[in-house]
């Protein structure tokens, strides 16, 4: 005898961040509230870029969610509406400090120096992931926060973009190394170009093919390459 059909699960729909969270601090009196993110953990080269924004209730871009889940267009126009409508501030962890202090602690640095160099001290901070920052407010860790707070996708959105636009650049000062594409991920035309030139200054040597190639290689570095650690303009 022939098998009933399956029922169909139902359809789930899919969850996009909203501002529920911030509102509900803001009702309790605590203002201004803060989400930040940062981009590049996981490249074998450039910095790690950090990002804290303070949304304006009132104007609350659409269409914000996880940096990964869209494209470098919408992620570009989402961008200029943030950087229009709220409080935003930019830090990077540079690869020398992420090779001294180890690519967690860099990160955190940067989310931190981020949130400290905001126009606006917030009295709460949403921060991506399980660790908390060294913030001069509450600060609450959020696992997935990109995907469930607005303030938190927009700053992905944020170091994101600043992170791609910095690659791209870096990929005018060292051409061959394919940056403008790649961003420094693990890819093969990446470990192609570290084979062919070796490591830039801007390679992390803590990760284990960036270690490898530097063997009896000479660390390629141009004139005009460094980008300088700290806060950055938008």
């Amino acid at each position: 005898m022939a098998r009933p059909p399956r029922a169909q699960s139902p359809l789930i729909p899919e969850i996009r961040p909203t501002f529920r969270r911030e509102r509900a601090a803001i009702k309790r009196g605590v203002w201004p509230v803060a989400g930040c993110d940062e981009a590049g953990r996981g490249p074998l080269a450039g910095p790690v870029v950090a990002a804290a924004v303070v949304l304006d209730p009132k104007r609350v871009p659409r269409g914000l969610d996880d940096s990964k889940k869209l494209d470098p267009q919408t992620r570009e126009k989402l961008h200029a509406k943030i950087c229009a409508s709220a409080e935003v501030a930019v830090a990077i962890a540079p690869p020398w400090r992420i090779d001294r202090d180890n690519i967690l602690r860099a990160s955190l640095w940067a989310l931190a120096r981020a949130v400290a160099c905001l126009p606006v001290r917030p009295q709460l901070v949403f921060v991506d992931g399980r660790d908390r920052i060294d913030a001069a407010c509450d600060c609450q860790a959020v696992i997935s926060g990109d995907a469930i707070l607005a303030s938190i996708a927009a700053a992905s959105i944020v170091a994101k973009v600043t992170r791609d636009r910095l690659m791209t650049r870096l990929g005018l000062l060292y051409p061959g190394y394919g940056f403008e594409n790649h961003k420094g991920y693990s890819v093969p035309e990446h470990f192609a170009a570290l084979a062919r030139l070796g490591p830039t200054i801007h390679h992390r040597r803590s990760f284990a093919p960036v270690a490898a190639a530097y063997g009896d290689i000479v660390t390629a570095d141009m004139a005009g390459g460094e980008i300088e650690p700290g806060a950055l303009p938008l």
